[in-house]
């Protein structure tokens, strides 16, 4: 028998560099001229993000000399479903785009999901950049390159590892933020300093008012921090085989809860009631002092975030929502639970009971 290897052994440098600040899209477009991410750009984006800021972005760009065009979709969650994501890659085809142009995601999450997406399964792979618009975007899913659309059985389900070829955050785009959905992304902040960093977690309890009174400096700090932690993650584990899973702190119950009310609910708020619900598990299961719980859910009030369950969901709509989480492996739920603040660990049993109990303790 004739044996003939392919070897693919080879290292591919997929680093990128996030740059963060205030008004700082007037140095994009040198950015773009040095570095030739594409021949030509495609910003995808949102109808709403659309009309607050789209058409100024490609205005901007335009006038530097960067040939770019623009294409949008529904806002929101209903919107990351497959069949907008081939009505784009056709859009693209209709545009003569090639593998040399470029997309940039200007937008949320949702937006950076598709765009990535998009970017990864078009021509079978071509660049992409983000320009994260929201709080939640851009201390969380526009940094580490994941990506991927929902199906009616879960969340991301469907999905790729594409990283971008750069992250620019400016946190001028926060000014337009409703409070709400601002508060959408303090909730990852917070998972940030629980799993990595004690210094963050009390910086965002002395410096709560500054926080929710949107202060740059103090933003940039936050934000900033956040995206060393994830970046430093990622860096050891780029497609989720170990350590990054720690990410998902919060998250195996946030994830659930979002199903159960078929996405009506913002991601951030689930998040803020999966982290109470899963430090609440650490104690329940002797691993996190009560006294560190209670100051998990104190930090939580302080900014308002979600601590009971949605009225009109049920434990059993919950489970589910678990039973089907992306990250089940080998038929084990992969929970992140705590043993102190930058102390988390990976349990892959936890009892049903147990998770009924815990989630008893939040409905209101």
């Amino acid at each position: 028998m004739k044996q003939i290897s392919v070897d693919l052994r080879k290292r591919v440098n997929k680093s990128y560099d996030i740059y963060i600040g205030h008004h700082i899209l007037d140095r994009m477009p040198p950015l773009l001229a040095r570095h030739k991410w594409g021949d030509r750009y495609v910003v995808i984006t949102d109808e709403t993000v659309y009309e607050l800021h789209g058409k100024e972005f490609v205005s901007h760009l335009s006038k530097a000399g960067i040939p770019v065009e623009i294409l949008s979709f529904p806002a929101g969650e209903k919107s990351k479903n497959i069949n907008i994501l081939i009505g784009l890659a056709e859009k693209l085809i209709g545009l003569g785009c090639d593998r040399g142009s470029c997309l940039i995601a200007l937008g949320g999450g949702v937006v950076g999901d598709m765009a990535g997406f998009l970017a990864s399964i078009f021509m079978r792979g071509i660049a992409y950049l983000q320009v994260p618009t929201t709080l939640l975007a851009q201390v969380d899913s526009s940094i580490g390159g994941k990506t991927g659309v929902d199906i009616k059985e879960g969340k991301n389900l469907i999905g790729t590892f594409h990283q971008p070829r750069a992250v620019f955050i400016d946190t001028f785009f926060l000014s337009t933020l409703p409070d709400e959905e601002f508060k959408n992304g303090l909730a990852e902040i917070v998972k940030y300093g629980l799993i990595e960093s004690r210094g963050l977690f009390q910086f965002l309890e002395e410096k709560r008012e500054e926080i929710l009174s949107r202060k740059a400096e103090v933003l940039d700090y936050a934000i900033g921090e956040s995206c060393r932690i994830k970046k430093n993650i990622v860096e050891l584990d780029e497609c989720e085989a170990g350590i990054r899973k720690v990410l998902n702190f919060g998250h195996t119950i946030g994830h659930a809860i979002e199903r159960a009310s078929n996405y009506r609910y913002p991601h951030g708020h689930a998040v803020s009631i999966g982290i109470l619900a899963e430090s609440r598990l650490s104690e329940a299961m002797g691993y996190l002092d009560t006294q560190v719980c209670h100051r998990i859910e104190q930090l939580l009030a302080d900014f308002d975030l979600p601590r009971r369950l949605p009225p009109g969901l049920t434990y059993e709509s919950i489970l589910t929502g678990i039973q089907t989480d992306k990250k089940k492996a080998k038929g084990q739920i992969n929970f992140v639970l705590l043993k102190d603040i930058g102390l988390p660990f990976l349990r892959a049993q936890v009892e049903d009971e147990l998770i009924k109990n815990i989630l008893e303790t939040l409905i209101t």
